[in-house]
């Protein structure tokens, strides 16, 4: 089945989703395969996407798909067990909002705890700063929040295109910003 992801605005990315109960339950395996469907054809169409959370196709489960090397393709009810101490400033962009990017304040690190499909546990601790910015903004979309909840500072959105011809100069103003 194909979904769209919601932009901006849709009510349900408001909403806190629900813990996944059973794995191999089939309509959490649809669910999964759904979300791993609108991954692909995101990252077809635009180019970038790393993860997207369920909330974002308007599957109210507690659900993030992955095109990460070293984690599971989906992973159920994760929860961040660790933070560290340290924050750091970096431009966030959005599936929902794929033409904006939002100045944000993120923990440097976390350790996650999540399960995959086949029920096993796992457990990712202190991850580096590029998977633990990642993992933070889809757990936000589980908790019902987008990156414009946790903009910060002056001039905290800017458009995609003015980011992308002034990268220099947009990554001046964070403590990150991830190469294209």
């Amino acid at each position: 089945m194909k979904r769209e992801i919601l932009r901006v605005g849709a009510p349900s990315l408001s909403r806190v989703a629900e813990a996944v109960g059973e794995v191999d339950d089939p309509a959490v395996r649809r669910d999964a395969a759904d979300l791993l469907e609108a991954l692909m054809a995101f990252r077809e169409a635009h180019g970038f996407g790393r993860a997207i959370a369920a909330p974002q196709i308007g599957i109210d489960r507690r659900m993030i798909a992955l095109a990460v090397p070293g984690w599971p393709d989906v992973i159920v009810n994760p929860e961040i067990v660790w933070t560290s101490a340290e924050r750091v400033t970096l431009w966030d962009d959005c599936m929902c909002f794929p033409d904006t990017m939002v100045k944000v304040a993120r923990y440097a690190s976390i350790s996650v705890r999540c399960v995959d499909l086949s029920g096993e546990v796992h457990l990712k601790a202190q991850l580096p700063l590029a998977e633990a910015e990642l993992l933070q903004h889809e757990i936000d979309h589980l908790d019902g929040k987008l990156s414009f909840d946790r903009a910060v500072g002056e001039n905290a959105t800017v458009p995609r295109s003015e980011f992308e011809a002034n990268r220099a100069a947009f990554a001046r103003q964070v403590d990150y910003c991830p190469q294209p």
